[in-house]
Formats: C-alpha cells, structure tokens, sequence
C-alpha cells in the first residue's frame, strides 16, 4: 500500500491574541488602581508672645512627655488611658471645675496625647483650659 505524504505546514504561533490580552490586563489594572499622592507638610507652628502671669491661683497642672505619658501636679500616671486621666483629674480638682487646668506637652508628644488631656478635661466640664508654649526665640 502506498501512503501519500503530507506536507508539512510550518507551525507557527499568532501572537496577536496574547498582545491583545496583556493590554487589556494593562487598561483594568490602570483603571481599577488607586493612585495615592503623598504629600509631605512642612509647618510653621505658631509662637506665643505675652506677658507671663505670676499671680495664679491654684491650678492643675497636666505634664505629657515625649511617649504620651501623663503627669498630673507632680503624680505619675500608671496608664495613658482617657479613664485613668479622668480620674485622677477628679481626684485633684476635688470638685471645682472652676480651677485652671494647664497642659505642658513636650513637642515631640504624640496629637492624641494631647487630645486626651483635652477630653478628658471636657468631659469633666472645665471652663478654663490653657496649653503652655514657649517664647519665639530671637532672631
């Protein structure tokens, strides 16, 4: 028996249906990516001018230092939590909301350090609130 030989076809792979599906993967990711823009801000804090007042009547004295630890006239807080400085604050202020509360944070105190102090003094219904700051230097 005699067989017919086939010819053989060069094989040969289509790339256009790969180009097409790499830009198709390329247009969701740019469509369906967030960019975000990171921006860094350089502030200008303000500087305090004034007259130091000596004449001060009794106040409390809330300390935050530099890893938002609190000190309240002089006492060592155990914890950072807003319950831990409500309480002491009521057991200083004896019941006198009527007393100045100062707040000294160091500069490089955590915002919400603060912000607690300031909570926690709001929810125990202080009416004089003052943050310390330091004189501008001169230039």
């Amino acid at each position: 028996m005699q067989f017919k030989r086939q010819s053989k076809a060069a094989v040969s792979v289509d790339l256009t249906p790969l180009i097409d599906v790499v830009f198709l993967l390329l247009i969701f990711f740019m469509v369906s990516t967030t960019f975000t823009k990171e921006t860094h801000l350089s502030l200008d804090l303000p500087e305090a001018s004034g007259e130091e007042k000596t004449d001060l009547p009794q106040q409390i004295e809330v300390l935050i230092d530099a890893n938002g630890q609190y000190v309240i006239n002089g006492r060592s807080l155990v914890s950072t939590s807003i319950e831990t400085v409500i309480a002491a604050l009521e057991t200083v202020q004896a019941g006198d909301v009527k007393v100045p509360l100062v707040i000294t944070a160091d500069a490089a105190t955590p915002h919400q350090a603060v912000i607690t102090a300031m909570d926690a003094a709001g929810q125990l219904g202080f009416v004089q609130l003052s943050l310390t700051t330091k004189k501008p230097a001169s230039d």
